[in-house]
């Protein structure tokens, strides 16, 4: 089976192939919700965002009716699909988490899969309205939280965050966190978008925090749902100047320049145990990485 993120002529990255049409109508309409969940499919994901699984390792929809409480996530054709959190499997169920499905299953299943576990860690972090404490009802299948003490609506939410292939026109700059193994693996800095904040002044600051590199320019190039916990990844090619990588001021443990030739033995598998090392195919990472060693400059 391929996997999610290959083919399709979309970027070499997962969760973004074959998605649901969300039927945004349909949430509206509470008969037509009760309708659908006669002949639906529904996905259970629990507290630590694992899926059921057969024999096969392929992804194993709920044998039960679809819960009123389940979320509707969208329809496939004429299939309708819905999500619902699962406190404690049977005994004997397998489960496998979003990133070994992405790596294994088929564009959809993976798509699917993280669409529901985004929605439904979202649920889980908003049961009380923020403002006064009061227990929300869900309503529009579920995307919507009603507050009835104080009227505050709450819908689900993605934090923006930027992930940038940062170049001096001929090295690419890569960073690596402390907990990362083994020792070179490297990949793309990255940093969330703050309040009143282009994205492009977003990638200057997280670069410059970062690394203490000055980005000059940079231009957008794809985005990726990143749903570990919720996020969505912006992607950038970047300019800067050729300044020495210093992280003594923030988390990464080391940042530093690599020429062409590095990234291209990381990315074909000829790199030795003290060579480069970049980001898994999942990833955007690993995609803008792909991008500039194929040429794509700010």
């Amino acid at each position: 089976m391929t996997p999610a993120f290959m083919g399709h002529g979309l970027p070499g990255f997962a969760f973004i192939a074959e998605p649901l049409d969300r039927a945004d109508h349909l949430r509206r309409d509470e008969a037509a919700l009760a309708g659908l969940r006669t002949h639906a499919r529904c996905i259970g994901v629990d507290g630590e965002g694992r899926t059921a699984v057969d024999a096969q390792g392929e992804l194993q929809v709920l044998p039960e009716d679809v819960p009123d409480d389940a979320i509707f996530l969208g329809m496939q054709g004429d299939l309708p699909w819905f999500a619902r959190v699962i406190t404690q499997w049977p005994e004997g169920q397998r489960t496998l988490d979003l990133r070994a499905a992405a790596m294994q299953w088929a564009a959809f299943e993976s798509t699917l899969f993280a669409q529901a576990r985004a929605v439904l860690r979202w649920r889980s972090q908003y049961r009380h309205c923020p403002v006064c404490a009061h227990a929300l009802a869900f309503a529009r299948g579920g995307w919507q939280g009603d507050c009835a003490a104080c009227g505050t609506v709450q819908y689900p939410r993605s934090d923006p965050a930027v992930i940038v292939a940062v170049s001096d026109g001929e090295r690419l700059l890569l960073g690596r966190q402390s907990m990362w193994m083994p020792k070179m693996r490297y990949s793309t800095l990255a940093g969330f978008v703050e309040p009143g904040e282009s994205l492009e002044q977003t990638v200057q600051r997280e670069v410059f925090e970062e690394s203490r590199v000055r980005v000059l320019r940079s231009r957008y190039l794809a985005s990726q749902p990143w749903p570990f916990p919720g996020s969505l990844m912006l992607g950038f090619v970047a300019h800067a100047e050729p300044d020495i990588p210093d992280t003594r001021q923030d988390e990464l443990e080391d940042a530093r320049w690599f020429t062409q030739d590095d990234v291209l033995r990381a990315l074909e598998g000829r790199n030795g145990e003290n060579d480069l090392e970049v980001s898994p195919r999942v990833s955007i990472s690993r995609w803008l990485i792909e991008q500039w060693a194929a040429g794509e400059r700010a």
